[in-house]
């Protein structure tokens, strides 16, 4: 059997192939869903995913949130991390991985501490796209596609970010900055490796639509910041 909607991440297709043709095996028992008893969850990452559930009449429509605090916590969704996730929403964790295997801003192998996507569509292309990536990859260490030996980077390309007023651009630790030279990638990566936090990188090329007024980086008109 083909999974043409997963990404072929090592170890995903085998581990999620397995779960499947053991639930479809006549007479064997159902996908079980962990008990919170038997795991062990970081109390503040339990309490959050709980929140996130309160908000929806369904609490399986907080997968998402929840599958991003895992990654937050661990920097990547191990299984360990999924089973944590799935004993607090009462859930199978084959049912996370299906979910977790589709998107592609999820990390199903280990990953470096900062998450840094250069988008390269169109907009991007066209405005040194390329350039800037090459300068990210010599400045962090990690190739693109991988981690830098530090652990601290992870690099990616991205076909769209949905910024292309801002392009070239790049996503830091999820905060959008842009437009980017191949001169600023230094003094990003210096300034990560200093302690700086996403949204205290590059203050003048930070994104003013509403994403980062969701991450209460720029308040809208007429709120305060939250």
């Amino acid at each position: 059997m083909k999974f043409d909607h997963l990404r072929g991440t090592p170890g995903s297709r085998t581990r999620l192939a397995a779960q499947v043709w053991e639930g479809a095996k006549v007479g064997a028992e159902a996908a079980r869903v962990p008990e919170l008893s038997e795991v062990e969850v970081p109390a503040a990452m339990k309490e959050e995913i709980e929140r996130q559930m309160a908000k929806y009449p369904d609490p399986r429509s907080a997968v998402l949130p929840a599958l991003r605090l895992a990654q937050a916590e661990y920097g990547w969704l191990s299984p360990d991390a999924m089973l944590q996730v799935a004993a607090v929403m009462r859930l199978t964790p084959a049912y996370l991985e299906s979910i977790a295997t589709f998107y592609d801003m999820f990390e199903l192998a280990p990953a470096g501490r900062h998450t840094i996507y250069v988008c390269t569509n169109i907009s991007c292309s066209l405005r040194g796209a390329s350039d800037l990536l090459a300068s990210m990859s010599e400045a962090t260490g990690a190739p693109v596609g991988g981690s830098s030996p530090d652990g601290e980077f992870h690099l990616r390309s991205f076909e769209c970010l949905g910024a292309c007023d801002i392009a070239p651009m790049a996503s830091i630790d999820g905060y959008y900055r842009g437009p980017l030279t191949a001169d600023d990638t230094k003094r990003i990566v210096d300034e990560v490796r200093a302690g700086r936090s996403g949204s205290e990188l590059l203050p003048d090329r930070s994104y003013g639509g509403d994403y980062a007024r969701r991450l209460g980086e720029r308040p809208r008109d007429g709120e305060g910041a939250r």
